[in-house]
């Protein structure tokens, strides 16, 4: 079934040659480009061949019932859109087709007109299925790779990694320790054309300063003191694949004048040695740090900064990421239980409430670092507040540092305090009242629906799920 990129395939299912060709010519007439088959083996061929845009199906046939053709396209190629024609007499075989998938029936006699407006709503139907799959599973994800998390923010990053990844561009990873700067390299390698080869990772941070340059570029024997035999450097070992540079603001001065250099040549020389090798990496780059800062600081070479930052990719702080320290949360709870074999299936709303009222100032890594700490110390069905360790037990409370609370001795705790507090004057109203009022106002608007009163207020629904325990702890330790 050959067909030029615009035009449409369509398969004719009908055994009887008069009445094929002047559905044929029908069709031909729109410039579908047609295959007419006969029986209902040669009919699964052609689908199994490719499968087709629409298909037109005469449900008598001599070797099958055409119902079974329509339950094996329902199967094997449900996007395909399936228009029966029948005789008068089998209209309710038609109708039975509908309720099985069938897109419409079509009575015989009919002409070009109704055959070709239906096969145009057919094709209409089936293209918008498909931009709304695609769109689902874009716009809708709550997984990608080994990140976890359906937030706003982080579908920007899963399409980012979506669009880049096919690229050799350099991508330079910023974000707060512990959001998955790591993860998000990994997601890009196994995204690309290089998965197939090595996705090679060296934290500068962590590898002594008059090493770091051996570990990228290797080292031949005796080249200083230690170097007992020949080592390959990780720039090699990622030859066609990835070199992933955690902390790359963390590189000495003198070692980023050797990685420029390699990055605008394409050659490595190890440490001591004399020959050149020719390779072929793709670099993407990380830091917790904000690079430009360190540039102006004279920590991190412009020119470098410049041929590394091709395509920036900031990854958010897990509390702007909306539901997602919840989901992620479940996730390891589910996780770490079945390790530690306990029997933990989920959290109290109180948990809940304090996992989104936290600042989370650890990230991701302190998320987990949290539920493995309560399922290594514990086992029941549902994490209770009194299993949660100090910081959370601070939030739950509304007690230090990650909730955001008036201090004391400001106008909210004193107005009018005179010489112990400042005074408010007549008209002025305090910022946090204000402020209160407006998310209060947002939320009766929206029915208490948190994220569409983030949206109205363009706030994160984080901000306000830490407001509101915020000012219930204060109710409650007045009342107490």
């Amino acid at each position: 079934m050959m067909s030029t990129p615009d035009q449409k395939n369509i398969l004719l299912i009908e055994d009887m040659k008069p009445l094929a060709r002047v559905y044929i010519e029908y069709m031909r007439a729109e410039s579908y480009n047609v295959l007419h088959v006969e029986t209902g083996r040669d009919a699964l061929k052609a689908i199994a061949a490719q499968i087709p845009d629409a298909i037109v199906l005469d449900l008598k046939l001599p070797d099958m019932d055409g119902l079974d053709i329509l339950r094996h396209v329902q199967e094997c190629a449900p996007e395909t859109s399936v228009i029966v024609i029948t005789a008068h007499g089998s209209v309710n075989t038609a109708v039975d087709a509908m309720r099985q998938g069938a897109y419409d029936f079509i009575v015989k006699p009919f002409n070009a007109a109704r055959l070709n407006v239906t096969l145009r709503n057919a094709l209409e139907r089936t293209k918008l299925t498909g931009m709304v799959e695609t769109y689902r599973k874009t716009l809708d994800r709550d997984r990608f790779y080994d990140f976890i998390g359906g937030s706003t923010e982080m579908q920007a990053v899963y399409r980012t990694i979506e669009s880049v990844a096919s690229s050799k561009a350099s991508v330079f990873i910023t974000g707060e320790s512990g959001t998955g700067k790591e993860l998000a390299a990994d997601a890009i390698h196994r995204a690309s054309p290089r998965r197939n080869k090595a996705l090679v990772a060296l934290n500068c941070a962590a590898i002594p300063r008059d090493l770091l340059e051996s570990e990228i570029f290797g080292h031949v024997k005796g080249a200083f003191t230690g170097a007992t035999s020949d080592r390959t450097g990780a720039a090699v070992s990622a030859d066609g694949g990835t070199l992933f540079l955690d902390e790359i603001c963390e590189m000495a001065l003198e070692v980023q004048v050797k990685l420029l250099r390699f990055i605008q040549t394409g050659s490595v020389q190890p440490v001591g040695g004399t020959r050149v090798e020719k390779v072929d990496v793709r670099f993407v780059c990380a830091t917790n740090r904000d690079p430009l800062a360190e540039v102006e600081a004279g920590r991190f070479r412009e020119d470098l900064y410049y041929r590394l930052h091709v395509v920036p990719l900031h990854l958010p702080p897990l509390r702007d990421r909306e539901e997602d320290p919840i989901v992620i949360a479940r996730q390891f709870l589910s996780d770490f239980a079945r390790e530690e074999g306990r029997s933990f299936i989920g959290f109290s709303p109180d948990v809940e409430a304090a996992f989104r009222a936290f600042d989370w100032p650890g990230n991701v890594r302190q998320l987990q670092n949290v539920v493995r700490n309560i399922v290594v110390l514990h086992d029941a069905k549902v994490v209770e507040p009194a299993m949660l360790p100090a910081p959370l037990k601070s939030a739950l409370k509304g007690g230090g540092g990650a909730i955001a609370r008036p201090l004391a001795g400001t106008a909210r705790g004193n107005a009018g305090a005179g010489e112990n507090g400042p005074v408010v004057r007549a008209g002025v109203r305090p910022l946090w009242l204000l402020e209160k009022e407006m998310i209060q106002e947002a939320l009766r608007q929206c029915g208490d629906d948190v994220p569409k009163a983030a949206t109205l207020l363009e706030i994160s629904p984080s901000t306000i799920y830490r407001k509101l325990q915020s000012w219930k702890s204060d109710t409650t330790g007045t009342q107490g």
